[in-house]
């Protein structure tokens, strides 16, 4: 160890998050008296001295970020990761800290490009979207004592900083517009199952049909893979169903574009004959036929503002004040369609 440390060092050194280790350096009731021993002691035997100016890690770090751009990027990166890597990296202009991106192959993999980072770049913390309910990237973090910030959030671990864009309100929303045009019968053709935000956006869908008091079939729930591709075998299926939904609620707008190939491979007309609603505003939706009603996304302003809650924790600020959860707004265009009998 370097004679005088940071409290990141500090934190890996005994295997705690940095949260954990600042709350017991001031004293905090919230930390038993065992880890504020533990803490006091190895600060000292490690030559730490909290920086006066604020402990954003300037002394003995390596002010270096992680970011890892997650699978697939053909579809992922494209706008998604760029503007919430334009938000990130205008949020750390007028920091010390420089941001370092690891790409991940496949899924299966991405835990090991998370042990590389960590363990080969010595990053002083990680920043990462798209969590997971299970999420293998987030328990590693946490048993490494490394600190990181999310879009998303998980049922992983213990508390830790986030921004989500709130998909349970584009799931309610969106199912309930369907309803009041009239629509009985609604698809919902979703994002990866092992996603954190499909399980939101079906929550969202299910309490609309619940408030409703309409039935749930859940033959009209299928998950797609994130692409165009995805959409239009998805909507494939739905839309050869004996009694096709009129309506799809689509976890994504690429899921949405192919979804509206499908509807005219049958003959029929989007937002005429089958009402269509995306997800998080991709910039091709306006130009679509018809324009794309979808849900925005304000990635470049949740990348800012995770920079602005890693910070914070950084400097030792409690987790659960770090928690943020942002509901997206129905941006109307024309494939929601009109009230059924109004065509």
């Amino acid at each position: 160890m370097k004679q005088r440390t940071n409290i990141v060092e500090l934190a890996r050194h005994l295997g705690l998050s940095v949260s954990t280790v600042s709350k017991a350096l001031n004293g905090r009731s919230d930390v038993s008296e065992a880890t504020k021993q533990r803490v006091l002691e190895a600060a000292s035997g490690l030559g730490f001295s909290p920086d006066p100016a604020g402990r954003r890690l300037r002394m003995g770090s390596s002010e270096t970020i992680g970011f890892v751009l997650s699978p697939p990027q053909a579809h992922f990166a494209q706008p998604f990761f760029l503007d919430l890597l334009m938000g990130i990296d205008q949020g750390l202009e007028k920091t010390p800290f420089q941001l370092v991106i690891v790409t991940a192959r496949t899924v299966e993999s991405e835990v090991e490009s998370f042990h590389r980072l960590v363990e080969r770049q010595r990053v002083d913390a990680v920043m990462f979207g798209r969590t997971r309910r299970d999420d293998a990237r987030i328990q590693l973090l946490q048993d490494r004592g490394i600190p990181f910030v999310t879009l998303g959030r998980s049922e992983t671990g213990d508390p830790f900083p986030y921004v989500d864009i709130d998909r349970t309100v584009a799931g309610r929303n969106g199912t309930a517009r369907f309803i009041g045009l009239g629509h009985r019968r609604i698809g919902l053709l979703a994002t990866p199952g092992y996603l954190m935000l499909s399980q939101h956006l079906r929550e969202g869908y299910l309490a609309a049909l619940d408030a409703a008091k309409l039935p749930f079939d859940p033959d009209l729930i299928v998950e797609c893979d994130l692409s165009e591709e995805g959409g239009l075998k998805g909507a494939r299926q739905l839309l050869s169903m004996k009694h096709p939904p009129m309506a799809l609620m689509c976890g994504h707008d690429l899921i949405a574009s192919g979804a509206m190939q499908a509807i005219v491979e049958t003959g029929r007309r989007p937002g005429t004959d089958v009402g269509v609603i995306g997800c998080d505003n991709h910039p091709l939706g306006p130009y679509l036929n018809p324009p794309l009603t979808t849900f925005s996304a304000p990635t470049v302003e949740a990348g800012k503002r995770m920079v602005q809650l890693l910070l914070a924790h950084l400097d030792g600020r409690p987790v659960e004040t770090l928690q943020e959860v942002w509901s997206p707004e129905l941006i109307l265009r024309a494939s929601h369609g009109s009230a059924i009998g109004a065509q």
